[in-house]
């Protein structure tokens, strides 16, 4: 078996400390079948980026009471990501109305939309708007406001109020996670009441997540995930969730993702 690129090895090293407590990298090692030293040179940067935190001949999660900065998040789970991305734009058609919110992956779908032909598209995320910027056949507002510059996105009053003047035939959004009960988490009250926002304007909603959102104990809890009609994640999730979450009318849409634990 081919052994995983450096973007795939560090994706696989979050999956596998999201599973685990702490794992030594000689444990590391052996899961990912490369070198010690290899493992060592990846936990300095993913360290340096603030996403994981070395203890006592250990590696963990780093543990947040807010989401990491926005490039660091950049380098994670790229091409799930783009996955998650490309089942959204299948899902969007040509001349809808589009609400799309903060994060990485609504970025990317954002990309992804961007060969759409007369989409109008209002977000309160600059890395949305730079995303389209070069799309002929899109038109875009940018909510006002105060900008949050670690992230360059809006989520203050002034966006609540600029979603709350538009019905949008579709509204793309992420979190923070999604708990072991299906509960949609949030970092802060802004981000729950941003995603309320965005979700309100909106006649079909779609919650964007990656699999490092899953099982994620947040401070703020907002709804679940049956709540939308749409999840598009590369989570596995319980069957009683699903079963749940089909009872509810909310679509599951699994896209591949890179195992959290391979042998």
């Amino acid at each position: 078996m081919a052994r995983p690129t450096l973007t795939d090895r560090r994706d696989r090293i979050i999956a596998l400390l999201s599973q685990n407590d702490a794992l030594s990298p000689a444990e590391l090692s052996q899961h990912l079948d490369v070198s010690v030293q290899t493992i060592r040179a990846d936990l300095r940067d993913l360290d340096d980026a603030a996403l994981v935190q070395r203890r006592k001949g250990k590696v963990q999660l780093r543990q947040q009471s807010e989401n990491i900065g926005y490039l660091p998040r950049e380098t994670i789970a790229r091409q799930e990501k783009q996955r998650i991305a490309l089942a959204v734009k299948n899902l969007i058609p040509d001349g809808a109305r589009v609400a799309l919110g903060t994060g990485t992956t609504v970025e990317h779908c954002a990309r992804f939309l961007s060969s759409h032909k007369d989409l109008f598209v209002a977000t309160n995320s600059i890395h949305a708007v730079c995303a389209l910027q070069n799309a002929a056949g899109v038109m875009v507002e940018l909510a006002g406001g105060n900008v949050r510059m670690r992230d360059l996105d809006l989520i203050g009053a002034a966006a609540l109020a600029f979603f709350a003047g538009y019905r949008m035939d579709y509204a793309v959004f992420s979190c923070g996670g999604l708990s072991g009960s299906g509960a949609v988490m949030d970092y802060n009250s802004d981000e729950v009441l941003a995603r309320k926002a965005i979700a309100g304007c909106a006649k079909t909603t779609i919650l964007v997540a990656d699999q490092g959102k899953a099982d994620l104990d947040l401070a703020c809890q907002h709804g679940e995930i049956w709540a939308y009609d749409y999840l598009v994640t590369g989570a596995v999730l319980s069957p009683d969730l699903l079963s749940r979450a089909a009872a509810h009318g909310c679509t599951v849409i699994k896209v591949w993702s890179l195992p959290r634990d391979t042998p």
